[in-house]
């Protein structure tokens, strides 16, 4: 899909359709109220008979005789005086996908008036949303569903008000780089785990690293044993499929010794090893390296937007199986740090990966730290599929986090780290057991981790609930989401103090142009 800058009045672009915001108010303004005048009210009809009240993505499609578009779609925003940027995403997503399934293949899009405060990430949003919209899960079938869109339009004009062209036109540019690693970061998660092993995972990640001019090194099973990451290496040792760890450098403040690490589960498929997991949806398993697809993706747009920031992705990867060398309960694995941990599960392998990822990430000079993992089930227990549960040791850190990462378009909830869940992490026979049963799961958890930080400020983002969806939506296919690559490139932007993706509360002063 090709996304550009249009200038001059909506109305007269040429393309299958226009589609301009209505909000539940039913006051039509900017480029709505142009449709309804050469429309001759219809969309004034529309709101009257009750076919659309302006809810947050409904539709009403009328067909434009006479007009350069051939099609009006108005598309509901919700309450006005409530709207943020981010809603522009799911608004160009609902788009691309109503009308792809109308076979339009060129569409034109309208900002509402109230994007003239923050032009850059309005335009920012609207061509990410519209390219997160094209992606389908049929992507073995030989019939594969292709989203016929070609050509998104952002028009520069809203009835009276016109839109700085320059400020369009990088929000634009910003929101197709986004757009496009979060599709790679969902590709990824796809993608089967006979078709995704560790080795794949770190094949794509030096890929889309290359392209993205990042350094890249892959780290074998060889090289682990020589650091004592005894903790991944128990878990690969029921796969035939060697473990690898990746590490992605992006080296954009050379000078600074500031360092934030955005640390992955990989885990390309999850049978649960010897405790292993019910048969139901097990499929779903190949889900379980989302985070690592996640900070890949994330990494390869860091490089190409080019923030002024040091930035590390890792990417511990291993498959979970039930081998004849697989790691048995009761077994006692050493992680990089030296740290003894008795596996009481050998389902909760993702805490045992992580371990010497972050050790890892702290030797090669991280003086921050992110990780993100479907980790527990617990998580989407306690918060369903609505929101990311946020775990840290550093209540600034977090803080500065969320007010971020809830602008992006992705949710987080923060979750305590009592001393309790530290206690009750520890082993009698060990250091520390990897699993302490249901109460509390994805709190304890995040303690296991947090033996393998030190004092170096943290967070730990479980995605379980957020990573894949069962259902589709108006403006996503069902499957994987991309979380939390939104969030984590618009915290590195905002660290970088970068205009594009600033947000109230955040270091950087929002873009009104």
């Amino acid at each position: 899909m090709q996304i550009r800058v249009s200038p001059g009045s909506a109305l007269d672009i040429e393309a299958g359709a226009l589609v301009v915001p209505v909000f539940s108010d039913g006051k039509l303004d900017g480029a709505a109220a142009a449709a309804d005048k050469a429309l001759n009210g219809a969309l004034t009809e529309a709101f009257t008979s009750g076919e659309i009240g302006g809810k947050a993505n409904e539709t009403v499609l009328i067909h434009a005789g006479g007009l350069a578009v051939k099609r009006v779609l108005a598309i509901g925003l919700g309450d006005r005086n409530k709207l943020q940027p981010s809603a522009l995403a799911s608004y160009a997503g609902t788009a691309v996908r109503y009308l792809g399934k109308r076979k339009v293949t060129t569409v034109a899009i309208a900002l509402p008036l109230e994007a003239q405060h923050h032009v850059r990430r309005s335009a920012s949003f609207v061509a990410e949303g519209a390219l997160v919209a094209t992606i389908e899960t049929t992507t073995y079938r030989t019939d594969r569903e292709v989203n016929p869109v070609e050509h998104v339009l952002v028009a520069t004009s809203a009835g009276d008000h016109t839109f700085e062209e320059q400020a369009v036109a990088e929000g634009v540019e910003h929101g197709r780089i986004l757009g496009e690693s979060i599709n790679e970061t969902r590709i990824l998660a796809l993608t089967p785990a006979n078709d995704m092993t560790p080795t794949h995972l770190a094949q794509a990640a030096q890929r889309l690293g290359a392209a993205a001019g990042l350094t890249v090194d892959v780290l074998d099973e060889a090289r682990m044993e020589k650091l004592g990451m005894g903790s991944l290496l128990g878990v690969s040792r029921g796969s035939d499929e060697p473990a690898t760890l990746t590490v992605l450098k992006y080296e954009g403040d050379p000078g600074n010794p500031e360092v934030l690490a955005l640390v992955g589960k990989g885990l390309t498929f999850d049978s649960g090893g010897i405790s292993i997991k019910p048969s139901e949806n097990m499929h779903e398993m190949k889900y379980d390296m989302s985070g690592g697809a996640a900070v890949i993706g994330a990494m390869s747009a860091i490089g190409r937007l080019k923030p002024k920031i040091n930035v590390i992705g890792v990417v511990p990867s291993s498959e979970n199986l039930p081998g004849p060398r697989a790691v048995k309960p009761g077994d006692v694995l050493t992680a990089m740090n030296g740290k003894t941990i008795e596996v009481i599960n050998t389902d909760a392998e993702g805490r045992l990966i992580l371990a010497d990822a972050l050790c890892y990430a702290r030797e090669l000079g991280a003086t921050k730290l992110i990780d993100a993992a479907t980790l527990t089930g617990a998580m989407v227990v306690a918060l369903g599929h609505a929101a990311t549960g946020a775990i840290s040791n550093d209540e600034a850190f977090v803080k500065q986090f969320l007010a971020v990462a809830n602008t992006s378009g992705e949710r987080y909830w923060q979750l305590p780290l009592y001393e309790d869940y530290s206690t009750a992490v520890k082993s009698e026979i060990a250091d520390l057991r990897n699993s302490t049963g249901r109460a509390g799961g994805s709190l304890t958890a995040s303690a296991f981790l947090q033996h393998f930080v030190g004092t170096t400020p943290w967070i730990h983002l479980d995605i379980a609930g957020t990573a894949y969806l069962d259902g589709e939506t108006s403006f996503r296919a069902k499957g994987p989401t991309g979380v939390p690559v939104r969030a984590f490139v618009a915290f590195v932007e905002d660290l970088a103090h970068v205009k594009t993706h600033a947000s109230n509360g955040s270091t950087a002063a929002a873009a009104t142009a």
